[in-house]
């Protein structure tokens, strides 16, 4: 015992308990940056710190029940690491998420969260890896688009489903690709980003923002959205039609026989 007291008296102990305050004063201002760095490169860009920390306090409270407290998924709702800002945009600003009941597919309904809410939540998933982001306002404005162009990409890549038309088709097991007409320019590019339901995923590689940009001005042109032919019978093409000329033509036919039967009596 008096030999460690002799050490404490020791000339250079002030020195060494100086130093040991030093390294790990250092030690936890180093640890503290690494957390505040790493932090910051998860902060997903165009969006800050409190958007990604709200988001995150609404996806506990609304979503983490199917998709899981980190958003990993569980047997009721898939992981949404890596399913980007675009996914959250389209699923919850058109109401599709949260869903209101399970089936085939999502139903659109009216939107539970407002914009900026929204916007909170796409932060939160966006900040846990990278994936498809919200599209620029260039990138939406159908003044510089080119309808034309946009026709003939629509008709290769989306009227095999969407119909010709846009006024949607129905698919395998319940499913159905809904109709186009009415549907904002942001949903319909992140649909096309990020392949919600049965979509394929239709990525910069395959169709670049410009030609996106084309394919909702050709769905917002208004001589597109207009029935020059007269009565559009539910854009369903051959099927509505043959039914109206079916049932037409067997009325006719029948009002003919009645009448033919009744002057000859």
């Amino acid at each position: 015992m008096k030999a460690l007291t002799q050490k404490r008296r020791h000339p250079f102990a002030f020195v060494a308990l100086l130093l040991l305050g030093l390294l790990l004063t250092g030690g936890l201002y180093a640890a503290a940056t690494t957390v505040n760095e790493a932090q910051a490169s998860n902060l997903p860009e165009g969006y800050s710190t409190e958007q990604v920390e709200e988001g995150e306090r609404l996806f506990t409270a609304n979503c983490a029940t199917c998709h899981g407290m980190g958003a990993d998924g569980t047997e009721n709702g898939p992981s949404l690491v890596g399913a980007g800002a675009a996914s959250v945009e389209f699923q919850v600003g058109t109401g599709r998420m949260p869903m209101q009941m399970h089936g085939p597919q999502a139903q659109e309904k009216p939107p539970q969260f407002n914009d900026e809410q929204t916007s909170q939540l796409a932060a939160y998933v966006a900040s846990l890896g990278s994936g498809p982001a919200v599209p620029a306002e260039e990138y939406l404005d159908t003044d510089q688009g080119d309808a034309s162009r946009g026709g003939e990409l629509f008709r290769i890549n989306c009227a095999m489903c969407h119909n010709a038309a846009a006024a949607g088709g129905a698919l395998t097991e319940g499913k159905f690709a809904p109709s186009l007409d009415g549907v904002e320019p942001v949903h319909i590019y992140t649909a096309m980003s990020t392949g919600p339901q049965n979509m394929p995923v239709y990525n910069d590689a395959n169709i670049p923002p410009e030609d996106k940009r084309d394919i909702i001005a050709f769905l917002k042109n208004d001589h597109f959205q207009s029935s020059p032919g007269g009565f559009s019978l539910g854009s369903l093409g051959p099927v509505s039609e043959g039914l109206l000329i079916w049932t037409l033509g067997l009325a006719l036919l029948i009002g003919s026989m009645v009448w033919l039967t009744s002057r000859s009596s």
